[in-house]
């Protein structure tokens, strides 16, 4: 077997000392090592496929390389695991490595997965949630720099960071999809309050309409709960002995799944989607938006972006932090200004991310004499 290339081997190659090659593969040659000793370092490393030590580069800068993620139910959850994934992408695209603890919805344990964490000597930590929702924070986790995502403090002082779905734009632009298909008599069917997300879509919806110069039919917003028997018995009042002229023309749900419901209520009625009345979803939920029939249109929520978005502020403030630690008991991650992702900053301590409209077969113009 092949023996693996050291600095030595590279130095040698390159006709320069062991410490430039170290100087300008760790990121320091500018300014200690000419720029055409530099070029030649990174020809003969890239020949050699040679790349420093991870491990012995920690110990010489005082840090793991290492970001500790608590969930709540995200690694056991069918629907918000491409948070964690496009975090993880981040983090080994800058050379660091995520452990990732699951809660498993028992607040009782968040302090202890956080310790846990830090007894690891991790350089930050990300808390993430399925599902939009305020978080009593785990006051620990101001021991490193820290950032949320699909969450927020609930602290009023906004202690830490947040990277979150931008939700009353996606309700905004769900409505204003159905109305440039000519819609007007639009209904919304949402979830419970007990989760931020509801009222923030209905909020959007209204946005809409206000924008459109056209008043609320506050009759027209239900608010049903989140699973398929909550949309079908829904869009049942709203549809079931309805004269044609007196339904609305297009349901609004606040998740997929709700929308399943309004489907198969159309379907028990003779009713048509798109042709009689339009559907659309929220959420694009893995498997089910797409494969449904009709392929429902839908706002996809930003999990990967939010993801994404979240780590890279989250590296930005380790690098930035001596040896990686809040001596000073800070309060973490700087969540604001602009990202690859789309994302923007809602304030100093709150990034949005946008949802992204996905137009598929549920939506059509409205019917004829509407």
């Amino acid at each position: 077997m092949n023996r693996k290339a050291t600095a030595l081997d590279v130095a040698k190659l390159a006709g320069v000392s062991r410490s430039a090659v170290s100087l300008v593969l760790n990121g320091r040659g500018d300014g200690n090592v000419a720029l055409e000793s530099q070029q030649r370092i990174r020809e003969a490393a890239a020949a050699l496929n040679y790349s420093p030590n991870k491990i012995a580069l920690s110990l010489r800068n005082q840090r793991s390389r290492i970001i500790g993620i608590v969930s709540d139910q995200v690694v056991t959850s069918p629907f918000d695991g491409n948070i964690i994934a496009g975090a993880d992408a981040v983090a080994r695209s800058h050379g660091f490595v995520t452990v990732v603890m699951d809660t498993e919805l028992d607040e009782s344990r968040d302090e202890s997965a956080v310790e846990t964490l830090l007894d690891r000597q991790v350089d930050g930590l990300m808390y993430v949630t399925v599902g939009l929702r305020p978080l009593h924070v785990p006051p620990n986790m101001a021991r490193v720099p820290s950032i949320l995502a699909n969450c927020f403090d609930d602290r009023p002082e906004a202690g830490l960071p947040s990277v979150i779905p931008d939700e009353v734009r996606g309700g905004r632009e769900a409505a204003e999809h159905v109305m440039s298909l000519g819609h007007r008599d639009i209904a919304f069917l949402a979830g419970d309050s007990l989760t931020p997300a509801a009222p923030r879509r209905i909020d959007g919806y209204r946005d809409a309409f206000k924008v459109a110069g056209m008043p609320v039919n506050e009759d027209r917003v239900i608010q049903v709960g989140w699973d398929i028997d909550a949309g079908f018995h829904g869009a049942m009042k709203l549809l079931d002995g309805v004269e044609p002229l007196a339904r609305p023309t297009a349901i609004l749900c606040a998740n997929d799944r709700l929308a399943i419901g309004v489907v198969l209520a159309c379907y028990r009625l003779g009713l048509n989607v798109p042709e009689d009345v339009s559907v659309m979803g929220y959420d694009d939920e893995f498997r089910v938006a797409k494969a449904m029939v009709p392929a429902l249109s839908t706002m996809a929520l930003p999990l990967r972006e939010m993801g994404e978005a979240a780590m890279t502020a989250l590296l930005a403030e380790v690098e930035a932090v001596p040896n990686g630690k809040n001596d000073d008991g800070g309060t973490g991650a700087s969540a604001g200004g602009g990202s690859a992702t789309g994302a923007e900053p809602a304030s100093s301590s709150e990034t949005m991310v946008p949802c992204r409209l996905v137009v598929r077969d549920s939506t059509g113009p409205v019917p004829a004499g509407r």
